[in-house]
């Protein structure tokens, strides 16, 4: 049976149930735990899970100096549906100046190693920074993005930081998220109108075409299995799900 005036279906509103109480229990076991926002629909999504309920879970975006003024404007948009300001890391100045002495402002189109040399100065450096001071933190990653998110897990060590991660959406589709979206009216990215399902920096962006998956437009000059900035292929583990004992069994 569906909710036809909201547009959740049973499916989908178990995993809406799921969802909250993985929240509430993420922040349960995790005094200090944050949600990296890009500013896309599944951190919007995420963004409205947590500050809706009041789920003591913080937000914070990296404003690499290269994003969409649509993008930037999700702050003000976030500031003013639920009177929370998100925090913003940007990069260190010095190490951009130099990259872009060296090789030009926008050397990534010209190497993978250049490309990714400029997401660790714009991204990875501050996403560091952001999450120095916690335990666990939280993403609005899906397995259906992309090929490179094939195998993702619902909770992840991560071993480069020593902090617990979450991917809470991972089994959601891309129809789920904007369901959730539209049903509770969660403001998105006009981006996402134009073509762009998957939001990052401008120059490396493009609206997608159809029948493309929902991150051919990141990086669109390489092959589909280097299109990671390093954000969350940094030495990360799965974490077993450990069954629960049967009625009468004891350890």
């Amino acid at each position: 049976m569906s909710t036809v005036a909201t547009g959740i279906t049973a499916d989908l509103q178990a995993k809406i149930e799921r969802l909250d109480a993985l929240l509430d229990s993420i922040a349960a076991r995790h005094a200090n735990v944050k949600l990296a926002s890009s500013l896309a629909a599944e951190d919007m999504l995420l963004t409205h899970a947590i500050l809706s309920r009041g789920v003591k879970i913080g937000v914070f975006s990296l404003n690499t100096g290269r994003l969409h003024a649509e993008t930037l404007g999700m702050i003000d948009r976030v500031r003013e549906r639920y009177g929370y300001e998100i925090e913003q890391f940007l990069p260190q100045q010095d190490a951009v100046d130099e990259y872009v002495a060296q090789h030009g402002l926008n050397a990534f189109y010209e190497s993978i190693d250049l490309r990714k040399r400029c997401c660790e100065i714009r991204k990875v450096e501050p996403l560091n920074r952001a999450l120095s001071d916690v335990s666990a933190w939280v993403t609005g990653q899906r397995r259906e993005q992309s090929v490179t998110r094939a195998e993702l897990h619902e909770e992840e060590h991560d071993g480069a930081r020593n902090i617990a991660k979450f991917n809470p959406l991972a089994d959601w589709t891309e129809a789920d998220v904007w369901a959730y979206l539209r049903a509770f009216d969660v403001p998105v990215n006009p981006l996402h109108a134009r073509g762009y399902p998957s939001i990052g920096c401008e120059p490396c962006t493009r609206a997608v075409r159809p029948g493309e998956d929902s991150r051919a437009g990141r990086w669109w000059w390489e092959s589909r299995d280097t299109k990671e900035c390093g954000l969350h292929i940094t030495s990360v583990s799965a974490i077993p799900v450990v069954q629960a004992p049967a009625a009468g069994q004891t350890n």
